[in-house]
């Protein structure tokens, strides 16, 4: 099919490259016009070259650029029916190793950026007639690690306010939902270098056997999850969180 978001208008962060530019690409194969942002303004302008769409250098940690944001946004396009906040960062260490300032900015970076881009995307959202919210979480959000204290937590909480913000526009308004995505191990350029870095340790090898599936994922199948939620398709899924994950929840 194609098609599937012609006529909507969407915000993607964190979408120089990854996830983010898989997803960006992936919904403007379906006719959607997409603004993709990031803080790495140079990979920024390389990829909305490449994609051919708009562009916003974005902190998604700071409050006056997320206002600013949306006020470009509504006023060059007078509209906003898709944001995925999908901007985020790593964070190794358990509990006893992390310190707090590692702590804080994994924080910042993965969950403070989602509720600053929920809180100030919703009254445009509303304003536009429908609108979906997806917000990129993780397994780990889910299933923990001994060795990645901030992150699981960081990746958890965005799952249950992704519940919280799908129950309050549901009170506040039918027109726009809220989901959160969930991918496993993914085959972006950065787990890539991770699995490049060490071929003695058999990372690759490793994080397979974890998937029943027996495989990494590829970034076309978190976006094609994402727009799957973007689309009318999904005009009754709200508040709930979809698992891409090869099978590794089941075991």
């Amino acid at each position: 099919m194609s098609g599937r978001l012609k006529n909507k208008v969407g915000l993607i962060t964190g979408a120089a490259q990854g996830l983010g530019k898989e997803m960006a690409r992936s919904m403007i194969s379906q006719g959607a016009n997409i603004i993709i942002t990031d803080i790495n303004e140079e990979s920024l302008v390389k990829t909305a070259e490449e994609l051919s769409c708009e562009y916003m250098t974005l902190d998604v940690t700071k409050e006056d650029q997320w206002k600013e944001t949306i006020l470009n946004i509504e006023k060059n396009t007078g509209s906003l029916n898709i944001l995925v906040n999908n901007a985020g960062i790593g964070g190794g260490g358990d509990v006893e190793e992390t310190y707090l300032e590692s702590w804080h900015l994994v924080h910042s970076v993965n969950l403070d950026s989602v509720f600053l881009g929920c809180k100030f995307s919703l009254p445009l959202m509303r304003k536009s007639g429908n609108g979906s919210i997806i917000n990129i979480s993780s397994m780990s959000g889910i299933v923990a690690s001994h060795n990645m204290s901030a992150y699981n937590s960081s990746k958890a909480a965005v799952r249950h306010l992704s519940k919280s913000v799908a129950l309050h526009c549901a009170k506040s308004t039918n027109l726009v939902r809220c989901n959160s995505i969930h991918p496993v191990f993914t085959r972006t350029a950065m787990v890539q270098s991770m699995i490049d870095s060490a071929p003695e340790r058999n990372i690759e090898e490793k994080l397979v056997k974890q998937i029943p599936l027996r495989k990494l994922a590829e970034p076309i199948d978190i976006a094609n999850a994402a727009v799957f939620l973007a689309s009318d398709e999904s005009s009754f899924i709200t508040g709930t969180e979809l698992v891409v994950d090869g099978g590794l929840s089941a075991t």
